[in-house]
């Protein structure tokens, strides 16, 4: 029986570039969708944010290139703290899915590997 689930999500680029934004947004969301076997069906909603460096483009435009035309999705501002990790795009993904929350995959890319390392140690990475 499938249950509302969460999932997070992020990854880094190298400079403030809408090809970039683009390319980083579907590796980010095909790797979640891949770990945790989701279709564009399962998902509920996207919320997206972006650190203050990036303006370049919205993730959720992208997010449409990949069939999710009917998942509603917002892109935010994250919150600008001292010392924070530059150029991130992260993601929070409603979903409906038979995994338990302990089964759920974050995906956590490039350096936005250390934001969670913690959850990365076990994940299935290949």
């Amino acid at each position: 029986m499938a249950g509302m689930r969460g999932i997070r999500g992020a990854i880094t680029i190298q400079e403030n570039d809408a090809e970039q934004i683009r390319q980083a947004t579907h590796e980010l969301l095909e790797e979640i969708v891949r770990r945790n076997s989701l279709a564009p069906a399962d998902i509920v909603s996207a919320i997206f944010t972006l650190t203050k460096d990036l303006d370049a483009a919205f993730p959720a435009a992208f997010a449409r290139q990949l069939g999710w035309d009917r998942v509603p999705m917002l892109c935010l501002n994250e919150i600008p703290v001292p010392g924070s990790l530059p150029r991130c795009i992260r993601v929070l993904l409603h979903v409906e899915s038979p995994l338990s929350q302990e089964e759920i995959q974050p995906v956590y890319l490039r350096d936005a590997v250390n934001l969670r390392r913690d959850l990365m140690e076990n994940a299935d990475v290949d």
